[in-house]
């Protein structure tokens, strides 16, 4: 091999990228100057305008509380559905997406009251409404806050027309909601157990509570048998409890028929306290043992006990000498296990929904045997003992910093005392707590306003009936969503409306001293046209009363003053978003938000629309999981392990988390940290500077198109994978499947596109003549790669991709104001892509050959090779004819041989019947193309230069 000295400089006659779009994205910068761009162009008002008339797509957005920064799960959330907005506005719909902002409710109330503690002020002596109002202004702080870190996210919405709870017309809805419901017979006033929050002072929903560790006393306490059979009468019934502070609220016993429970006799005990020498007691038999265990006794089996025994059976309370002098009953239930405590439940129907409903259940039983049915109030609101706990006075569950009061001491000595306490225990175990204050809630029976689950609506239907209705009728996604809700609305209690707070929509009703709800039309318009005008504050307004009974005002009707639990108000936002703006449409295509909303919005939504409309509000429901740390540790400050999205858009740019979004699996649980971040930085610059590479290349291009037909094979090739990744695209948005899309984008970016198919198309493109063919046809489907790859990921990544289409097209508006392309079915050919998948299994073997002579530096780069090829397979051997397949393995040149090869040649394992033998390139090195080939200098005015590149450079100078 020869070389020549290069003596003209041709990189001005190269075709050579040529872009301003620079490798350093530097989306810190650039991201906001871009929202800033779209805010003033009106981009959004031009998204609607360009949607006109399409078919409409909503997704409803669920309301995050206004009332601190976004963090993680905000932005995991936005990002979801921004992304699905954007999918199909640019698959031809008008996907208008509003968003909205839930305003009332306790984590509000809470702040202000916080801000008078601090200041010695006493909320109870600020007039309601004045409170009000600083409530509404401290959520309307934070939505302008929220809107604007929501924005810099890229999320394209109208943010200049939220929703939110607290808007005077959306406040009249929610109330209207409210009396379709109490006129329609389903509201009900009722005394039930509910969470209650000592530390806030009110009701708490299922999902306003979160679970946490707690260590409790536990006791097992002797219940003595006073009626039944004449050998049990004056032994004991055994009962095992977490609370013994509901001992004062106990009124039954419950027992299971599906266990064997036998009479035990005590045979030794070596306790302090507690059962002695003789004493006999009933227990499960499996449980008898463990029970014995812990009082320190030995038991010995007397005999078996019938469940018709059991249910024969009546007790005295354990402290009838502090007044409770009353039956205690035992009552079969199937709520009762035999896998913990003794087999029997001690029923408090004032602290537990379970030992409620036993109660309930059996009440007309018992008060025909003569025991009162009426359930008592032992622990007011301040968690303090009442006059329904005697023997108790002054004594707490717990104090107002949600800390262990006195009662469970207290009850504890007072059983030792009546020699009724047989052990005593401690236990850790998960415990409800408000997930406002984090501290420990409790169970209580308490006045409350109710929705029934299982009233007949006079259809044939109730409200439980109506609602697992809905949810067979909608679309999960993942699918096992619709178990999880489902199993939850089979198993719910009736639904509890109220809160004892000031902050929200009013439980706007007149009830009697029955408790029975006015029902007059006349009425509830005055209340609906006064909430309209003025806010739900005209329910709080002096006179209120009198305004709204107007001539019925002197019947004695009593205004009730609790409010709206706030997921009543998030459950309504389709009332007053999706039925009222004439932009969106009822129902919702999808709902979508954390997993943790199928006890929430997905929930209380579902209820609400079946209660007043019969189905739910939404087509299909999308769930997604929750952030933890890189160890797949639960965020939290204390550990210092949180990742806030402010902080990774400052360090990294939108588009990064966004792309983390993208590729995550959102249906599971995620992670996010340091080093994932980096792999969506680095993945990121790689599928940027493709984009880069195809902009510089189309700097070039003319916009001329090539017939498919006439174009060289590997071009149909790339226009094949075009097609079958629009399918994917398509799909994959349709199916919510982001990360199926983004996977296959960046892989086909990275292998098929940067590795291949331009590492092939680099020597044409660059060094071809402007009437190749080659080079045209290569421009031509590039351009179709850069609008089809640009657009497909406009969605995911909006920054980076509108940058990259303003840099292609500065005329443009905006790429989100484009369309996917249309992708003609005629570039399908699979044939083709059989064929080539066998080229580029004979390609495998000669890239890793040369690999081996590049670190074992017998060539410097590929273009010094020309290897010589050995297939022994026919199939792969036909393939490569006709084919320049020194130009698909980057070779100066190429030999392919049909046989087995030598056998020192390099194979593959993987590839079988294929051998190569690396061979130097013969020739010269052309001084413009790089490659070595014996026709260098064979054209005299060109004479450093291939043939090849004496044509173009002779062409070239005559263009010009």
């Amino acid at each position: 091999m020869t070389d020549t000295t290069e003596k003209v400089d041709y990189s001005s006659t190269l075709y050579l990228p040529q872009t301003e779009f620079p490798m350093r994205a530097g989306l810190p910068q650039k991201e906001p100057e871009m929202v800033k761009r779209w805010q003033e162009m009106g981009l959004y008002k031009k998204l609607r305008a360009s949607a006109a008339g399409r078919e409409k797509f909503v997704l409803h957005d669920g309301p995050p509380y206004a009332n601190g920064n976004i963090h993680i799960g905000h932005a995991l959330n936005k990002i979801l559905k921004d992304v699905i907005t954007r999918s199909f506005q640019m698959r031809g719909y008008d996907s208008n997406y509003v968003p909205g902002w839930d305003c009332h409710g306790l984590p509000i109330e809470w702040k202000i009251e916080e801000k008078y503690r601090e200041k010695g002020k006493n909320k109870d002596e600020v007039p309601v409404n004045e409170f009000r109002q600083e409530c509404r202004d401290f959520a309307a702080g934070w939505i302008k806050i929220q809107s604007e870190e929501f924005k810099r996210l890229g999320i394209e919405g109208d943010f200049d027309n939220p929703y939110t709870t607290m808007n005077f017309h959306a406040e009249s809805r929610i109330a209207g909601e409210l009396l379709k419901i109490a006129m329609s017979g389903q509201l009900y006033r009722g005394s039930k157990p509910v969470m209650w929050s000592v530390v806030e002072r009110t009701a708490l929903a299922e999902a306003e509570v979160e679970y946490a560790d707690v260590e409790s006393d536990t006791i097992w306490v002797k219940f003595p048998i006073v009626e039944g059979p004449a050998d049990l009468k004056g032994n004991f019934v055994v009962i095992w409890t977490t609370t013994p502070w509901t001992i004062p609220g106990n009124r039954a016993i419950a027992f299971s028929s599906r266990y064997p429970y036998g009479l035990f006799e005590v045979e030794s005990a070596t306790n302090d306290f507690g059962p002695q020498p003789g004493e006999k007691l009933i227990f499960a038999t499996r449980l008898a043992d463990d029970a014995a265990a812990k009082a320190k006794v030995t038991l010995k089996l007397v005999r078996d006990i019938a469940p018709e025994e059991l249910a024969a059976l009546t007790c005295a309370h354990p402290l009838v000498d502090l007044g409770y002098d009353f039956a205690v009953p035992l009552l079969d239930g199937d709520h009762v296990t035999d896998d913990a405590g003794t087999g029997f439940v001690h029923t408090a129907p004032s602290h537990g929904r379970e030992d409620f409903d036993a109660w309930t259940h059996h009440a007309r039983d018992l008060e025909a045997r003569g025991i009162s049915s009426k359930i008592p109030f032992p622990v007011d609101d301040a968690g303090f003992y009442t006059a329904d706990a005697p023997g108790f006075d002054g004594a707490r569950v717990m104090d107002d910093n949600g800390k262990k009061g006195d009662a469970n001491d207290r009850v504890i000595k007072a059983l030792i005392a009546a020699e009724r306490l047989f052990a005593r225990g401690r236990l850790k175990h998960s415990y409800p707590h408000s997930w406002r204050s984090k501290k420990p809630v409790i169970f209580r029976n308490t006045p409350q306003w109710f929705v029934y689950m299982d009233k007949d609506l006079a259809d044939g239907t109730t409200l439980r009936s109506r609602a697992l209705k809905a949810i067979d009728d909608t679309r999960f996604v993942p699918a096992a969503g619709q178990n999880r809700l489902r199993a939850m609305i089979e198993t719910r209690p009736d639904w509890v409306l109220s809160r004892q707070r000031a902050w929200g929509v009013p439980i706007c009703v007149f009830v009697d001293e029955n408790g029975e709800v006015l029902q007059d039309d006349a009425v509830n318009a005055r209340i609906l046209e006064a909430f309209e005008a003025e806010g739900a504050d005209a329910w709080f307004a002096e006179g209120a009363r009198e305004r709204f009974l107007g001539n019925r005002a002197g019947e004695g009707w009593t205004q009730v003053r609790d409010i709206l639990d706030v997921w009543f108000d998030s459950g309504s936002t389709h009332t007053f978003t999706l039925e009222d703006r004439p932009d969106l449409k009822w129902p919702a295509d999808v709902y979508l938000e954390g997993s943790d909303q199928h006890r929430g919005w997905f929930h209380s939504s579902l209820l609400e629309s079946a209660a007043t409309r019969g189905r739910a509000p939404y087509n299909a429901v999308i769930t997604h999981g929750f952030t933890m740390d890189e160890k797949g540790e639960k965020m939290s400050k204390s550990k210092g392990n949180v990742v806030a999205p402010q902080d990774v858009m400052k360090e990294s740019g939108a588009d990064i988390l966004r792309l983390w979004v993208m590729t995550t699996d959102y249906w599971e649980d995620q992670r996010l940290g340091k080093t994932i971040i980096q792999t969506n930085i680095d993945a990121y610059r790689k599928l940027r500077n493709t984009i880069r590479w195809m902009l510089g290349t189309l700097a070039h291009d003319m916009g001329e198109e090539i017939a498919i037909a006439d174009m060289p094979e590997l071009e149909q090739l790339m226009l094949h994978r075009l097609a079958e990744l629009d399918k994917l695209v398509r799909e994959g948005y349709d199916a919510f499947d982001f990360k199926k899309i983004a996977r296959a984008l960046i892989d086909f970016s990275n292998v098929e596109l940067s590795a291949f198919y331009f590492d092939v198309r680099k020597d044409a493109l660059y060094c071809d003549a402007p009437s190749s063919l080659r080079r045209r046809s290569a421009l031509a489907v590039i351009r179709k790669l850069f609008d089809c790859l640009v657009t497909w990921l406009a969605p995911m990544l909006p920054f980076t991709t509108e940058e990259a289409w303003l840099s292609r097209n500065p005329q443009a508006v905006s790429v989100h104001l484009e369309q996917f392309p249309t992708v003609p079915a005629e570039w399908l050919n699979p044939a083709l892509e059989a064929k080539w998948d066998k080229i580029r299994q004979v390609r495998t073997v000669v890239t890793g050959a040369l690999e081996i002579e590049r670190r074992e530096k017998r060539i410097g780069s590929s273009l010094e090779a020309a290897p010589v090829v050995h297939v022994a397979d026919p199939d792969l051997f036909k393939a490569l004819e006709d084919q320049d397949f020194a130009e698909i393995c980057i070779t100066s040149a190429v030999s392919v041989v049909a046989d087995e090869g030598p056998a020192d040649a390099f194979r593959l394992a993987e590839v079988a019947k294929v051998s190569v033998e690396p061979k130097l390139a013969e020739g010269t090195k052309c001084a413009r193309s790089w490659k070595i080939t014996p026709d260098v200098g064979s054209d005299p005015d060109y004479p450093d230069v291939s043939a090849r590149d004496a044509a173009a450079l002779r062409e070239l100078a005559a263009r010009h």
